[in-house]
């Protein structure tokens, strides 16, 4: 009985190694028709997304389209916030920059303000400096002959001037025209330097080089609309002080 017993068990062994070898042999194989891991994260793709199709609500902007233009109602709306920030609806500054605007559709307020204040530092600065070539591109041709006079006036008596400009504390429009073709607006500017001026001996004759002095000027800018220069020169300065 026992002998019977042992035939089996070593029957049934036998098949077991022989299974376990079949398994091991096909375990581990890929034979490209298995489906791709599971990934809890991605997103599930509808069948029309699958397809590279878009459906319902969604728009899609084709290469090269451009967006609506504004409606000439949008337009005016957008003009007149832009000028109201720096002229009240209604006032005499408002309706001349309207003007100018009317004329130059590439007039924007404030990045003029901008561009007077930095042409105002390079002004400044080349006139310390004595350079001619500077303000030559910068003032009208009435305005640069003054300057140059003034120059070689103080480069005759032996003088120079030594400055520093410290910044801008406020720069605003005041006034604004538009005359014939001649747009001009006039801006209000306070600035701080420290200036003096040296005579040949070197001696501090005007100025303080140890103070901060606070300037306001009032210059104003030209510019012909007809003209594709898109540049503005300085046409008129006055002191406030």
């Amino acid at each position: 009985m026992n002998e019977i017993f042992d035939v089996y068990n070593l029957i049934f062994l036998a098949l077991a190694v022989f299974i376990i070898y079949r398994l091991r042999s096909v375990l581990g194989k890929r034979t490209g028709n298995e489906r791709p891991p599971f990934d809890p994260y991605s997103k599930t793709e509808k069948p029309d997304q699958a397809k590279g199709q878009t459906g319902g609500d969604n728009v899609v902007q084709l290469p090269g389209q451009q967006a609506p233009r504004p409606s000439q109602e949008e337009a005016a709306r957008s003009s007149d916030m832009v000028i109201e920030k720096v002229a009240p609806a209604g006032s005499a500054l408002n309706e001349a920059l309207r003007q100018i605007l009317s004329v130059d559709r590439s007039f924007e307020p404030q990045p003029f303000i901008e561009g007077a204040k930095a042409a105002y530092e390079m002004i400044v600065t080349a006139f310390a400096d004595g350079d001619k070539k500077m303000l030559k591109g910068l003032l009208s041709k009435e305005v640069y002959e003054g300057f140059v006079s003034a120059i070689e006036d103080r480069e005759r008596r032996g003088e120079t001037i030594e400055s520093t400009f410290v910044g801008i504390d406020k720069a605003e429009i005041v006034e604004a025209a538009l005359k014939g073709s001649r747009a001009q607006v006039t801006v209000k500017v306070q600035s701080q330097l420290i200036s003096a001026t040296r005579d040949k001996s070197g001696a501090v004759i005007d100025g303080d080089l140890g103070k901060v002095t606070e300037v306001i000027d009032i210059w104003t800018f030209e510019r012909d609309t007809n003209s594709r220069d898109p540049n503005w020169k300085l046409v008129a300065t006055e002191s406030a002080e």
